[in-house]
């Protein structure tokens, strides 16, 4: 499984919703939503500043990631971007890969 981390935005109409249920819930749904696209919730954590929710999710690839993105922003409660993380191990591999390229103007 691939690592995710979704930064959220709350539309106007997402935080009349969230006023309404209330964090727990919100936090309910987006398990469910995570599990049918045979993932697990990592975390989900609220905060002051640009976004108003971060959310880590282990998804079974990019489809199901962008399929997340794009349902919960249509739904016009909030405007999502996705983020993919690479482990460590991720990291070193993609080190060691050989990659032919030349630097403009070089």
């Amino acid at each position: 499984m691939a690592k995710y981390l979704f930064r959220v935005k709350l539309t106007v109409d997402g935080l009349k919703g969230l006023l309404k249920d209330g964090g727990t819930a919100r936090r309910e749904v987006v398990e469910r939503m995570v599990q049918s696209l045979g993932g697990r919730l990592e975390s989900m954590y609220w905060a002051f500043g640009e976004e108003d929710v971060y959310v880590t999710a282990d998804l079974p690839g990019n489809t199901a990631a962008a399929a997340m993105g794009l349902v919960t922003s249509a739904a016009g409660g909030v405007r999502t971007s996705t983020v993919v993380l690479l482990t460590t191990e991720e990291i070193d591999e993609a080190a060691r890969k050989k990659v032919e390229y030349r630097a403009p103007g070089a």
